[in-house]
């Protein structure tokens, strides 16, 4: 491997999770990233770490594994919303990638969210979407733990108000 320091294959940024954990990463990995892509490129090269006081370092190793996996991938364009939003598949990879405890799963959806990966984000919520889909609501709170705190009348006066989104 070249040692040239202008071969930008080479060059590195320090990552420094909320909990003081410090990644050294390639520069295009840490550009699947927007948000660390634009802070690269304002700021130039730097030796100083970039700090990330939203995400802990497990969920930034995580985050990073998949930026490495996905390092060659195209970015997404805003053109691309229309086919993100109908296509629903989420190749193997990244099943296995997701398919981790529930709290590490939100935890990467708002990383992703924060450092402003959108495919990440997207896999992330079609992962959730799936795990919503054809359930009751009974079935969704206890998949997520979710205390109903409604009353009886409160559900059926919901139930009502939003007869049109039942699949019949």
């Amino acid at each position: 491997m070249s040692t040239n320091a202008s071969n930008s294959e080479n060059k590195k940024v320090t990552l420094k999770s909320c909990d003081d954990v410090e990644f050294k990463v390639d520069i295009p990995v840490a550009s699947r990233s927007i948000l660390l892509k634009n802070m690269i490129e304002d700021v130039g090269e730097t030796d100083q770490s970039i700090p990330l006081p939203n995400v802990n370092e497990k969920v930034l190793k995580k985050v990073l594994e998949w930026c490495e996996h996905h390092v060659n991938d195209p970015q997404p364009t805003n053109d691309d919303d229309d086919s993100r939003r109908r296509n629903t598949e989420i190749d193997d990879w990244d099943q296995r990638f997701l398919n981790v405890e529930q709290d590490m799963l939100f935890e990467i959806i708002l990383a992703a969210n924060y450092l402003d990966i959108k495919p990440l984000l997207d896999i992330g919520c079609k992962t959730v979407a799936n795990m919503i889909k054809g359930k009751s609501p009974e079935e969704i709170r206890s998949t997520f733990n979710i205390v109903n705190d409604f009353t009886p009348e409160e559900e059926e006066q919901i139930r009502k108000e939003n007869e049109w989104a039942e699949d019949r």
